[in-house]
C-alpha cells in the first residue's frame, strides 16, 4: 500500500464494526516446547525465552495484533488448589494473594512486550478459563477432560466452589494486565466440556457464571476483548453455548466446527469475528503455496466481506508453519478488492 497505516486502530476498527481501509490479520504458536507443564514462576528464565520468541516473530511478521502467549504460565499456583485431593477440598480453596507471583509475574511479562509495541499493534493477553486451568493442572493432558467431568459428576457444588475462587482470581489479573500492564484487552479461552452427564444446563450451572464473571472484569477495564471457542486438536463445541457472552469479538474454531466467519457473525448477533484460517498440518495456511494461500484470503473476504472482520486462525498455528506464509496472507489483504 502507499501509505503506512495505523495496525493497532486497524484492529480496534475491525472490532467495532467499522469500516477499514484493508482487513487486519495476526496469527500465533507457542514457544515452549511444553508450554503446558513449564513452570516460569518457578523457573523465570522461560520468560525470556518466551518473550525473545514474541519479540522475534513481531519484528519479522508484523501482524496487526498479538496474542500475548502465556507459555510456562498455565499452572495455577495456588498452594490450597494443589494440596485438594478430593471434592470436598476444592470447596475451601482460598484465593491468592494480590501480592503473589502468579500475578506480578504475568503482569510484568506482559508489560515489556506493551512497552514495547503497545502503541503500534493491539495487543491481547490469553487467559484460561477455569475449567481448562483444571484440565490442564492434571499429568496427563488427555486425562484432563474425564476428570473434570467426572468431578462434576460426583459433586456439582465443589466445582462451582472451586470455579468461583479460581475465576476471581482470573478476574483480577484480567484487570491487572489491562490496567498495569496496558494491554488492550484479553483474548479469554474456553470450551464445552465434554463427557457422560454434561449437558449444556450443567454447563450453564457450573461453568457459565463464572467464565462471565471474568469477561465482565475484563470489559469493566477495557471495550476490546476477544473470546476464543477452543477448537484445538479437533475438539467440537456447540458454539449456541456462548452467544449470550458479553465480548467484542469472537474466535473459534472455524474449519473444525465447519462454521465459516459469515455464519458464525449471524449466529453472534453481527459481533466482529476472527479467524478463517485452519490451524493444522493439513492446512491451506501451513502447507499451501503462494496463490494458494492469496486465493483462500480471497474466498474468506468474498464470503464474509470487509466490515468487522479480522482473520486469523482456528487456534494456535504450528511451530514451524513458515514466517512468509503470513506475509502472504497480509499481501493478499492489501491486495484485495471486494
Amino acid at each position: 500500500m502507499s501509505k503506512i497505516l495505523d495496525r493497532k486502530q486497524l484492529v480496534l476498527d475491525a472490532m467495532d464494526n467499522k469500516p477499514v481501509e484493508r482487513v487486519p490479520a495476526g496469527f500465533w504458536f507457542h514457544f515452549l516446547a511444553d508450554e503446558i507443564h513449564s513452570n516460569a514462576f518457578e523457573q523465570p528464565e522461560l520468560t525470556e525465552q518466551v518473550l525473545a520468541g514474541e519479540i522475534k516473530y513481531i519484528e519479522e511478521s508484523q501482524p496487526d495484533f498479538v496474542k500475548i502467549m502465556t507459555d510456562g504460565f498455565f499452572p495455577y499456583t495456588s498452594e490450597s488448589f494443589l494440596a485438594a485431593k478430593t471434592s470436598e477440598d476444592l470447596k475451601h480453596l482460598q484465593p491468592l494473594p494480590k501480592d503473589d507471583k502468579w500475578f506480578t509475574y504475568q503482569v510484568a511479562y506482559a508489560k515489556k512486550l506493551t512497552d514495547k509495541y503497545g502503541d503500534k499493534i493491539a495487543t491481547f493477553y490469553n487467559l484460561f478459563c477455569p475449567g481448562t486451568i483444571i484440565k490442564f493442572m492434571q499429568p496427563n493432558l488427555e486425562d484432563g477432560e474425564p476428570y473434570l467431568a467426572s468431578l462434576v459428576r460426583q459433586d456439582k457444588e465443589a466445582v462451582k466452589a472451586a470455579f468461583d475462587v479460581i475465576s476471581d482470581d482470573l478476574a483480577e489479573l484480567a484487570r491487572r494486565v489491562i490496567t498495569e500492564a496496558h494491554v488492550t484487552g484479553v483474548y479469554f479461552s474456553l470450551q464445552n466440556l465434554l463427557g457422560e452427564g454434561i449437558t449444556r444446563e450443567i454447563y450453564e450451572e457450573v461453568f457459565a457464571p463464572a467464565e462471565k464473571k471474568i469477561l465482565a472484569a475484563a470489559n469493566s477495564v477495557s471495550d476490546y476483548n476477544i473470546l476464543h471457542i477452543c477448537g484445538y486438536a479437533g475438539h467440537r463445541n456447540d458454539l449456541s453455548w456462548y452467544e449470550d457472552y458479553e465480548v467484542k469479538t469472537i474466535n473459534w474454531a472455524a474449519v473444525v466446527e465447519d462454521v465459516e466467519l459469515e455464519d458464525g457473525k449471524k449466529l453472534f448477533g453481527g459481533r466482529a469475528v476472527l479467524g478463517g484460517f485452519g490451524n493444522s498440518t493439513e492446512d491451506v495456511l501451513y502447507k499451501g503455496t503462494k496463490a494458494e494461500i492469496k486465493a483462500e484470503t480471497k474466498r474468506l473476504l468474498d464470503k464474509a466481506g470487509t466490515t468487522g472482520v479480522i482473520l486469523g486462525a482456528d487456534c494456535t498455528v504450528p511451530r514451524d508453519t513458515p514466517r512468509e506464509h503470513f506475509q502472504w496472507v497480509r499481501e493478499a489483504l492489501e491486495e484485495y478488492k471486494a
